[in-house]
């Protein structure tokens, strides 16, 4: 275990390193902070860490830079989550608010993340496997072609256009829509088949029990092929701020931000609330070792349904980082909570 004094001491070379971007040296953290030893003692200090492996020397400076295990014990037990100010949070919500349905929520909230951690900002859409019912309207379009809208708790819609064996009247039409929404509003997609299983024997005639059950299947089609996780990026030009954080080149950061099933396992869980750090090699992809990714779980009602996060360089501002990313899941609960 290290000492309190040794703690500190690699806390301020952290905060040193991501606020000036050079290593740091023994004379410099005793200027600039108040560790009540001399440059000396933070010279063993700093010894003691680069045996540990908390810190390490580049070969071009006598300074230290944290490492991934610096960086891993700073955010585990030195770093506290930076909250945001109260016009922050103010303009967070503003913006937010605005949208009008759910990419726009997903739109407004990869740019506000991006442009308030200067990072790369991912963020899933909610997923119809951990949504629940809202509300299905069908539509008569012809005799016999009905619209089907389905409505999820997270203000997310799918459409599909159905061809009805015969046609089908406004009548029965009502009849079916209040019958299904009975059944399935307030459920949760993964009960919705057996809800709806015995439904079209509640119709006499053939021919309306032919038509509920091409509507039926329809619904459950739509619920099958909607499960894909859909992902939203961006800010990923703020990378290019960071070229000399990233060993040879931000190629293979930026080829591993295009796979989309990558980004998910960097993302992790969706039905996870927790925040998450993981720190360069503990992101499994080689691409993104010299990347840290902070995620966090959002939903409404207390259940997350998705995740967003932020991907950039290890030298991160990881309090500051941690506080927005944590901020912004908020409000987007609250705005899906309230849509």
């Amino acid at each position: 275990m290290l000492s309190e004094r040794r703690l500190e001491v690699l806390r301020a070379i952290v905060q040193d390193y991501v606020g000036t971007e050079e290593p740091v040296g023994s004379k410099a953290l005793t200027e600039r902070h108040k560790l009540g030893v001399s440059p000396a003692t933070v010279r063993n200090d700093m010894a003691v860490l680069e045996e540990e492996g908390y810190i390490a020397q580049p070969h071009t400076s006598a300074g230290r830079i944290p490492t991934d295990k610096g960086y891993r014990l700073f955010v585990d037990k030195l770093a506290a989550v930076k909250p945001m100010s109260p016009p922050e949070r103010r303009a967070i919500q503003s913006f937010l608010e605005s949208a009008v349905d759910l990419d726009d929520v997903v739109t407004r909230t990869v740019r506000l993340l991006a442009q308030l951690t200067r990072q790369v900002a991912v963020v899933q859409y909610p997923s119809l496997t951990r949504s629940t019912v809202r509300h299905v309207e069908l539509l008569s379009m012809a005799s016999a072609r009905v619209m089907l809208v389905l409505i999820t708790d997270t203000g997310r819609v799918e459409q599909r256009m159905i061809d009805c064996p015969a046609p089908f009247g406004e009548a029965s039409l009502a009849d079916l829509r209040a019958r299904l929404n009975s059944r399935v509003a307030g459920r949760r997609f993964a009960d919705v088949p057996q809800l709806v299983q015995d439904l079209a024997e509640a119709f006499e005639e053939p021919e309306d029990r032919s038509t509920v059950a091409t509507v039926l299947s329809t619904l459950l089609e739509t619920l099958v092929e909607e499960t894909e996780e859909r992902l939203m990026i961006g800010g990923t030009a703020n990378l290019t701020r960071f070229g000399h954080d990233f060993p040879l080149t931000i190629r293979p950061v930026l080829e591993a931000l295009e796979e989309q099933v990558v980004l998910l396992k960097l993302l992790g869980e969706a039905k996870d609330p927790a925040m998450r750090v993981r720190i360069g090699h503990e992101n499994a992809h080689e691409g993104l070792n010299s990347t840290s990714v902070v995620s966090v779980g959002y939903g409404s009602g207390g259940e997350a349904v998705a995740k967003l996060g932020v991907v950039g360089p290890t030298r991160m501002d990881y309090p500051g980082t941690m506080g927005a990313v944590r901020a912004v899941a908020r409000y987007v609960g609250q705005i899906l909570a309230e849509s």
